[in-house]
């Protein structure tokens, strides 16, 4: 068989050409697009340099001026101009090496490699812009930064930035790197007023520039990210955080050792701001509340200081000047603070807000503010008793089970390690109300309380309130008596105790209101959150009734009363300091409240030691908080707390009703009958007080019968009686029976009997005499000691007011002169704890009344940087 014809598979026409065509067409392609980029790359440097030497022609001669902006009080009324510029300009010679260094090395290593723009920081900055869908980076070099601060607005927007990058490449051609870095230095803002790196050196360490030390150096370069949060003055360790930053960046430059870092952190620990001179006039008016404003408007707006202080905004603030006047005054008031052994003075703050409204009325950081700087407003310290009624007493409430005149145990009782103390007068006196307990502030029964309620319970409730406690550390039975680790602001204070204040309700200070800008645009305004309740409302009705008996005889707080309601507590903790006893104070407080406004008082060191601490207690604060607020209130209605509380849970129990009282000369006993009360659980409480005395004692307890007699009546006393049922099954007691009282006819000599010499009575016989009141548990002063020796209880002599031995008793009995005040060092328990006890009153050889603070183990104590982490006081104590 013949093969047939051979044929050829063709190829379609068309498809080889095409790919031996499509490389020369890709090559191009490539050719013409890299041209074009290449061209457009070209045209647009030329546009931006065009447009960056454009800039600066028509600037030539200026910069663009900044206008202060104005701060307006509550009423709209100007207050003052915020820019008030400090600048000293420094020539390039004059910057030191290490200085240039620093920040070079801080902001924008490659300062000296790049022509404006950094691309590679560029790329980096989009990066991590992406990453985060918003703008977190800015990749901006020194020149870009300098180009911003001459020329432009501040908002972050592609096309600011643009125009940032032209006149940066402009600056670049026009001025050499070390022009722009002089410049810079002589440009940037760092806090306080300070413009430039000289002005700045000046204002925070009072050096030139040639005798600053690295680590001041490395403060300054690292001050302008935030001038507000990283000078050493306004926030000391959110400064030296960021000195470290400087510190590591420049060493990992090769710029210095790590034998300088070392030593430069060191040598930062013992920074103190110079003493300036104080302006006068305006200049020295609401600086602490003014400073204040400015950060809130940073938080809420973005601007930064610089911004908001040459933006020529209009800024409305909450400034209630009658009451910020008031402040100011009594703050400069020598004489209501202790007086220190040298220059390191007793310090305070104070902060008053409307919980109608959450407005800031005003606030003082602390005395000689203006030198100082730090505002005290927003220092955490310990708070000692002030925060029972948020661990202990509000969580209770607020669990619906607990009530005023529900009962808790005052008694001594450790819980494994940690032994509470009571130095009150009359100590562990066995089951008393809630209100007694918080009147009286008594540890033992508070700490019972929240062991009762559980410790969970007071975190979540202190949690709502606006603290933000450690959850490791802070859960003990010491939060009860405000030991914790890193201790509360007055300002936190102030918004928890406004809660109280607002039946519950969640209230927001703030000293701001709204900003206008230069075209009437409104920048910002204040909006009310929606309201949040943080508690039941009857649990705040009840908290505000104990917190009122506080105020009254018999409470620590007395010194605290003014002309309209007020509801408080009180709060010192003790120095904390190791191996070193001691009963005086670091903190004292009192937070308190009116119907209409929340105000919170602190006083005591800035650091403390053994030279720096309080000899008295709280009675100060109380007493500065009625000097301030009676007159910041006046002209305003007196009105009533229009609390909410639940009447039928106090009908729970029926009070008792009936109650006779009688003596019998034959038994010498008082009979005492009443009439019985519905209830299958009921018992019965007789309460007794002697006519001295400022509160009535449980006498008897658990009575099943509805009558009863009192052997212990002594001749010639009154006494004055009443009767409580208790429902033991819901554990509620009832609200006190009529009241009934009775004399004990004196005894009369037998005439058979002998008559026995009178003896003189001896001055200073360590009791109180009758009628006379005893002053409040944080007021005593400290008393003159006798002349002669007594014996105290529990064994030992105090002479002329001396010492009390461990348990001490009633003072001492001083001799004769002067009533022979005698004077007690408090009792020292060296158990489990120890107890601090505020120097004793005056109160006629008495040892006077004082607020004691209880400390655990220093072992199971939170740590905390000052050694600060300790429980709060107790109450009286002879």
């Amino acid at each position: 068989m013949a093969d047939g014809p051979r044929t050829t598979k063709k190829k379609p026409a068309g498809k080889g050409k095409k790919k031996k065509w499509n490389g020369k067409k890709m090559l191009v392609w490539l050719f013409f697009t890299a041209a074009f980029a290449v061209v457009c790359g070209i045209i647009g440097y030329l546009l931006i340099i065009l447009n960056g030497e454009r800039i600066l022609t028509e600037n030539q001669d200026k910069f663009v001026m900044e206008q202060a902006s104005t701060i307006y009080d509550a009423e709209g009324k100007e207050v003052t101009k915020l820019a008030r510029i400090n600048r000293e300009l420094v020539e390039f010679n004059e910057i030191p090496v290490l200085m240039r260094d620093a920040f070079i090395a801080t902001e924008d290593r490659r300062f000296e490699e790049h022509a404006g723009i950094d691309l590679w920081s560029i790329g980096r900055a989009l990066v991590k812009d992406i990453v985060a869908r918003s703008a977190v980076e800015g990749g901006s070099t020194i020149t870009q930064q300098l180009a911003k601060n001459l020329f432009l607005s501040h908002d972050k927007t592609f096309f600011r930035k643009a125009t940032e990058a032209s006149i940066a490449v402009a600056l670049e051609n026009k001025f050499t790197k070390d022009e722009i870095l002089t410049m810079y230095l002589n440009r940037i803002y760092f806090g306080k007023g300070a413009y430039g790196v000289k002005a700045a050196a000046e204002y925070y360490f009072a050096k030139p520039l040639d005798k600053l030390e690295l680590w001041e150096i490395a403060t300054l370069a690292g001050t302008p990210k935030s001038p507000n949060k990283y000078n050493p003055i306004s926030n000391p360790e959110k400064s030296r955080e960021r000195m470290n930053v400087v510190l590591v960046l420049m060493r990992d430059q090769g710029y210095i050792t790590q034998e300088q870092v070392d030593q430069a952190k060191a040598a930062a620990e013992k920074y103190e701001p110079p003493v300036r001179k104080q302006p006068t006039g305006d200049e020295q008016k609401y600086l602490a509340f003014i400073d204040f404003v400015v950060e809130e408007a940073e938080e809420r707006t973005g601007l930064t200081e610089e911004q908001l202080r040459l933006g020529g905004y209009d800024i409305h603030t909450t400034l209630n000047r009658q009451a910020q006047t008031v402040m100011e005054k009594e703050f400069d008031n020598a004489d209501n603070f202790e007086k220190s052994v040298d220059e390191q003075k007793v310090q305070g703050a104070m902060v008053i807000v409307d919980h109608r409204n959450g407005n800031i009325q005003g606030l003082v950081g602390g005395r000689d503010y203006v030198i100082k700087g730090l505002n005290r407003v927003n220092v955490p310290r310990q708070p000692g008793s002030s925060f029972k009624p948020i661990a202990a007493y509000g969580p209770a409430l607020d669990t619906g089970d607990w009530f005023p005149w529900s009962n808790v145990l005052d008694e001594k009782r450790c819980y494994g390690d940690y032994c509470p103390s009571d130095s009150n007068r009359n100590k562990y006196i066995g089951s008393i109300s809630m209100s007694r307990s918080i009147k009286e502030s008594r540890n033992a029964s508070t700490v019972w309380l929240l062991n009762e309620i559980g410790i969970k319970k007071g975190l979540d409730f202190a949690e709502r309130l606006g603290f933000d406690l450690d959850e490791k550390n802070d859960r003990n039975l010491s939060i009860a008596l405000g030991g914790l680790t890193h201790g509360v602001t007055p300002l936190q204070m102030a918004k928890a105790y406004s809660a109280f204040a607002n039946n519950g309700v969640e209230v927001d200070p703030h000293s701001l209101l709204k900003i206008v800008g230069k075209n009437e645009e409104v920048i910002y305004e204040y909006k009310t959150p929606e309201p949040k309740k943080l508690m039941e409302p009857k649990t705040a009705g009840y908290m505000t009734e104990m917190l009122q008996e506080v105020l009254q005889k018999g409470g620590t707080g007395t010194g605290a009363r003014i002309d309209r309601p007020v509801a408080g507590k009180t709060g010192t903790t003790q120095h904390g300091i190791p191996n070193y006893k001691s009963s005086y104070n670091r903190d004292a407080w009192f937070a308190g409240y009116t119907p209409e406004w929340t105000g919170v008082v602190w006083m005591g060191y800035d650091k403390t030691d053994k030279q720096h601490l309080l000899k008295k207690s709280s009675s100060q604060s109380a007493k500065l908080f009625a000097k301030v607020m009676e007159p910041a209130m006046k002209g305003m209605p007196v009105k009533g707390f229009n609390t909410q509380t639940d009447t039928e849970e106090r009908q729970k129990v029926n009070k008792v009703t009936g109650l006779n009282a009688a003596y019998n000369p034959e038994t010498k006993m008082v009979n005492l009958s009443w009439n019985p009360v519905e209830g299958e659980s009921i018992t019965y409480r007789v309460y007794r007080k002697e006519a001295s005395e400022s509160e009535a004692t449980r006498l008897m307890d658990a009575l099943e019968a509805t009558g009863t007699d009192d052997m212990s009546v002594q001749p010639g006393m009154t006494y004055q009686y009443y009767i409580t049922a208790f429902d033991f099954s819901k554990d509620v007691e009832s609200a006190p029976s009529d009241r009934l009282s009775v004399e004990i006819p004196a005894e009369e000599l037998n005439p058979d009997t002998p008559e026995v010499p009178e003896v003189p009575e001896v001055p200073g016989d360590g009791t109180n005499p009758p009628d006379i009141e005893v002053p409040p548990v944080d007021g005593g002063e400290p008393g003159t000691p006798g002349n002669g020796s007594g014996n105290v209880n529990g064994g030992g002599n105090t002479n002329n007011g001396g010492i009390v031995p461990p348990e001490g008793g009633n003072g001492g009995t001083g001799g004769g002169g002067n009533n022979g005040n005698g004077q007690t060092t408090g009792p020292i328990d060296n158990g489990n704890g120890t107890n601090s006890v505020d120097p004793p009153g005056s109160n006629s050889g008495t040892g006077g009344n004082m607020e004691v603070q209880s400390v655990p183990n220093a072992e199971n104590l939170p740590k905390s940087a000052e050694n600060d982490a300790i429980p709060a006081e107790g109450g009286m104590v002879n």
